[in-house]
């Protein structure tokens, strides 16, 4: 589940400008001063963005060990909505993941996971950390308006045409902007245009990031 901060940290540097900041302005370093996780809009198998300020040592001993099928916040952030503290959950843990997790600072915990409305609907999650005390209620509800907040701002967009999907995936599919055209009926200014529009409401700096955001909503 977590990656090498490394390379979440080198993914955050293309993240868009709300990002860095959060969502909906809230400073996690200062409620969860023991580290957090975030995995925003989970598609087959991965987040479109996500982002790891856990500790490194954590890390290393959860990719080591295999502890994301025995995780118990990993069971609850994806069978349920809203959030609950590690001491709150239900279920056991039998691998002593939360135990293994407070001895490396990590005593205290929150988990929280958002879900789009329907069937289709994408998933983000956070887990948050403390090693003083447990989250207080008022912690916790500022952690899922910002979950839900970074959650909202990355939806797929609702204005982008079948015209302009069709083109991108064309190109998904390795077709050159003069087969496209010839398939289409189009001359290629107009593939040119329907990608250029596509990759603005995708809000992609290329049109390499604009097929890949498209793939992660599931819209090509």
């Amino acid at each position: 589940m977590y990656r090498d901060r490394a390379s979440s940290d080198k993914e955050s540097d293309n993240a868009a400008p709300w990002s860095a900041a959060g969502g909906a302005g809230t400073d996690l370093a200062l409620i969860a001063p023991a580290g957090h996780y975030i995995a925003l809009r989970i598609g087959f198998a991965y987040p479109i963005e996500e982002v790891n300020a856990l500790p490194q040592p954590w890390v290393e001993r959860y990719t080591r060990e295999g502890l994301m099928m025995a995780d118990p916040v990993v069971h609850w952030v994806h069978g349920r909505q809203g959030a609950a503290r590690w001491s709150e959950l239900a279920f056991g843990d039998p691998r002593g993941v939360l135990a293994a997790a407070a001895e490396t600072g990590l005593r205290f915990g929150v988990a929280v996971s958002v879900l789009d409305p329907g069937p289709s609907g994408q998933r983000s999650w956070g887990t948050f950390a403390r090693a003083d005390r447990e989250f207080t209620d008022e912690e916790i509800a500022l952690l899922e308006a910002e979950l839900r907040a970074r959650h909202d701002a990355l939806a797929p967009p609702t204005n982008i045409t079948k015209a302009e999907l069709e083109a991108l995936r064309l190109v998904k599919d390795g077709q050159r902007l003069k087969q496209i055209a010839w398939q289409l009926g189009v001359t290629e200014g107009a593939v040119k245009q329907r990608l250029k529009s596509a990759r603005l409401k995708l809000e992609a700096k290329t049109g390499a990031e604009a097929i890949s955001r498209a793939a992660s909503f599931g819209l090509i």
